[in-house]
Formats: structure tokens, sequence, C-alpha cells
């Protein structure tokens, strides 16, 4: 359970990583929301800049609820926090596997996909 929990936060580390590239202008835009900006607008930098810190709490909660010794949440933070991620991140497939963006299609809809069953190996260990 701890080897994916390591490797889900790895994942939401990464994403977390990608989405402050394009909170600072990074041209990356084809591949994040929807692919029509090459670098974001302010509003959807502000979105990322959001995800960032959603994804590195994802990371942090994925990881206490495996029992690592690096965090100490509330039990009952950890427990619904990787259901709730169990819950979402297929939808955030779904949503990339619809995208127009080829880079969310075939690169972050999988990725979401692995972190849902990272995450669901997790939730029911």
């Amino acid at each position: 359970m701890q080897t994916a929990a390591i490797f889900a936060a790895i994942g939401f580390v990464v994403l977390a990583g990608f989405q402050a590239a394009l909170a600072a202008g990074v041209p990356l835009g084809r591949a994040a929301w929807g692919g029509k900006h090459e670098r974001l607008p302010r509003n959807l930098r502000v979105a990322s800049l959001v995800s960032m810190g959603v994804a590195l709490f994802a990371a942090l909660i994925v990881l206490d609820r495996a029992g690592t010794p690096l965090v100490d949440l509330p039990d009952p933070l950890s427990f619904w926090g990787t259901w709730a991620l169990v819950v979402l991140l297929p939808i955030g497939a779904i949503m990339n596997f619809t995208s127009s963006s080829p880079y969310e299609r075939f690169g972050w809809a999988p990725f979401a996909l692995l972190s849902a069953l990272l995450t669901l190996f997790v939730a029911l260990s």
C-alpha cells in the first residue's frame, strides 16, 4: 500500500509542477484546460495555481492514508480525502479523454486513470 501511495504522490507532485509552470506563464497551455491557449490567460493561470495546491494536498492525503511517517493528518481527512480522490480522478480522466487537446486525451487522461487506480488501492487497504 505504501508503494502505491508513493507512486500516486509522485504523480500528484508531477501534476503540481506542471500546474505551477502553467501558472508562471510557461507556454504549455496546449496540454491543459482544453488546449486552446499556448500561454494561459490570467484566469486559467489562477486556476492552475489552485490546481497546483490541490495536487500537493492530494499527495499529502494519500501518503497519510497509507501510514507513511512523512505526514500526519487527521484520520477522517485522509480517509474521506482519499475516497474523494477516487471519485474525482476518473471524472478528470473523462474530461481529458473528451478534450480537443491530444496531450490531454493521450497523456493526462491515462495519467488520471492510473492515479485513480493507485488511489483506489490505497483507499481499499
